[in-house]
C-alpha cells in the first residue's frame, strides 16, 4: 500500500491566489462532497477540475467548504497537538440517518429472528466477527474449522484458533462491560482476553525502544508511527473520557463516537499485540451502550477483510490531510450499511427456506426452530456431522434440550445416530431432501 499524496496547503494556495481569483474559487460553490462524494486529494488530482480551474484551486475550493462544516473531536490529538475533526456534510448525515432508522430504537427482529433464535442470530454474528476480526490481524485458520473449535467447544491447536476464541470471549463479555463506564483498567482487560494465550503476557503494553509500527506487509512501507509508549496512559485516560461522554454539549453521534473510539485505539496503539482487535471490540461496546442493538447481529470485519486497502486508506487519508476523520468515517458508515443489509438479506433467505420447511417438517407437527435449522443446514450440506453439545453450544440451550432435539430426529428417520468413544454423533440420511418432501401433509 501506498502512501496517499499529502495534500497542497490551503494557506499556501489562498496567499498564491490574488483576491479576484480566490472569489471565483468560493462563487463555484462546489461544496465539501460534490455528488455525495468526499475525496482525498490523492484521489480528486487523477479526476482533474472543472473547467477554467487548476486542481489546487479546486481542492482549494473543496476544503473552505469542509471547514465551515468541521466538528473536532475533543480530546484527540496527534503527536504535534493538533485536534482531530470531521465534517458534518451530506453524506455523514445520510448514512447517520439511515443507520439510526435501521439499527436503533424500538423495532423488532421480523419473522423467525426473534426468541431463541434471535439469540442464535447474535450468536452466529459474534462466531463471524471474531474470526474475521482475528483473520486481518494474521489468524490463517479456515471459517470451517474455527466453527467447529467454538461450536464443539475443543481446546485450540494453535495461536490462530487461540486469537479466534479470545475474540469470541472478548465479545461475549462486551454484554456486561456495556453496563459499565469505559476505564483503562477495562480496556487492558478486554485486551487480556484478546491476547490470553497469544502473548508474552496477558497485557502488555508499549515501552520506550519496542519500535512497534505499522507497516505494509509487501512493500513494508512505514503507515503509521504512533505516538511515544510515555504518552499511552494520558491518552487512554482523554479516549476513556470521551467514550463515557453523554452529555448535549458537544454533541457527537453516537455511531460516530463508536467509529471515532476504533481510530483512536488503533491511533494510540498502546498494546505489543491486538490493538485492531482491541479498537473493533471498543466499536461494538459504544454502539451496544447506545442502544444500537443490531449491532450485535451483523459483522463489519467480514467486510474490512474483503476490502483491506480501502480500510488502510480511510486511516492514511485522514491522517494526512491535516486529521480529516471524515475519510474513515465515511468509510465505517458504508461498511456498518452494508453490514446491516446483509443481515436483512440474510433474514429474507432464512425466512423463505424456514416456510418451505416448516411445510415439509410435519410428521406430527412438533419440529421446533432448531431442528428447522439443522435439517436446512444438512439438506445444503451432505455428509455433515452434528454432536448434541456443537447443537447445544450453538442455539445457546441446555445439554438434554439439545439431545431431546437431535434423537427425536433420528427417530424420525431423517437422522443417522452413531457412538464416537462415549459421545453420540449424527448424519443426515442420504435421501433427506425426498424424506422431507415425503413429509408432506396431503
Amino acid at each position: 500500500m501506498k502512501i496517499p499524496e499529502t495534500p497542497p496547503d490551503i494557506l499556501k494556495l489562498v496567499a498564491a491566489s490574488s483576491p479576484e481569483r480566490l472569489s471565483e474559487v468560493v462563487a463555484a460553490e462546489w461544496g465539501a462532497a460534490p455528488d455525495g462524494k468526499y475525496r482525498h486529494w490523492d484521489t480528486l488530482r487523477r479526476i482533474g477540475p472543472p473547467e477554467g480551474f487548476t486542481p489546487e484551486e479546486y481542492w482549494l475550493g473543496l476544503k473552505l467548504s469542509r471547514r465551515g462544516s468541521r466538528r473536532e473531536i475533543p480530546g484527540l490529538r496527534d503527536k504535534n497537538g493538533k485536534p482531530f475533526w470531521f465534517s458534518l456534510v451530506d453524506p455523514v448525515l445520510d448514512k447517520t440517518h439511515a443507520i439510526d432508522q435501521r439499527a436503533a430504537g424500538g423495532i423488532a427482529l421480523p419473522g423467525i429472528a426473534t426468541g431463541e433464535n434471535a439469540r442464535r442470530y447474535a450468536r452466529s454474528n459474534i462466531v463471524e466477527e471474531s474470526i474475521t476480526s482475528s483473520q486481518l490481524e494474521g489468524a490463517s485458520t479456515t471459517r470451517r474449522v474455527a466453527k467447529e473449535m467454538i461450536y464443539s467447544g475443543r481446546k485450540p491447536r494453535n495461536r490462530s484458533e487461540q486469537m479466534i476464541l479470545n475474540n469470541y470471549q472478548a465479545m461475549l463479555g462486551i454484554e456486561n462491560m456495556v453496563k459499565s463506564e469505559l476505564t483503562v483498567r477495562a480496556i487492558e482487560e478486554l485486551h487480556g482476553m484478546l491476547t490470553s494465550g497469544t502473548a508474552n503476557e496477558p497485557v502488555s503494553h508499549r515501552q520506550l525502544g519496542d519500535g512497534i509500527a505499522v507497516y505494509d506487509n509487501t512493500s513494508n512501507t512505514l503507515l503509521h508511527d504512533p505516538p511515544a509508549a510515555s504518552e499511552s496512559r494520558d491518552r487512554l485516560d482523554r479516549l476513556c473520557e470521551f467514550a463515557n461522554h453523554t452529555g448535549p454539549s458537544p454533541f457527537v453521534h453516537p455511531v460516530i463516537r463508536a467509529i471515532t473510539l476504533h481510530f483512536w485505539l488503533a491511533y494510540i496503539h498502546p498494546f505489543t499485540d491486538g490493538n485492531g482487535r482491541t479498537a473493533r471490540a471498543l466499536f461494538y461496546w459504544s454502539l451496544m451502550r447506545s442502544g444500537y442493538w443490531l449491532s450485535e447481529y451483523v459483522s463489519i470485519s467480514r467486510l474490512l477483510r474483503k476490502a483491506p486497502a480501502r480500510y488502510g486508506r480511510s486511516f492514511l487519508y485522514s491522517e494526512t490531510d491535516e486529521n480529516d476523520l471524515t475519510y474513515f468515517v465515511l468509510h465505517h458508515l458504508d461498511v456498518f450499511l452494508r453490514a446491516i443489509e446483509d443481515f436483512e438479506k440474510h433474514l429474507e433467505r432464512k425466512e423463505t427456506e424456514h416456510r418451505s420447511l416448516a411445510k415439509a417438517l410435519r410428521p406430527g407437527g412438533d419440529f421446533n426452530h432448531r431442528q428447522v435449522a439443522l435439517l436446512s443446514h444438512a439438506v445444503k450440506h451432505p455428509g455433515a456431522e452434528y454432536s448434541i453439545e456443537a447443537h447445544r453450544s450453538h442455539h445457546g440451550v441446555v445439554y438434554q434440550t439439545a439431545r431431546t432435539d437431535l434423537l427425536s430426529l433420528a427417530d424420525a428417520g431423517l437422522l443417522e445416530k452413531h457412538t464416537r468413544g462415549r459421545a453420540f454423533y449424527f448424519n443426515a440420511v442420504i435421501d433427506l431432501p425426498e424424506r422431507l418432501k415425503g413429509a408432506l401433509r396431503p
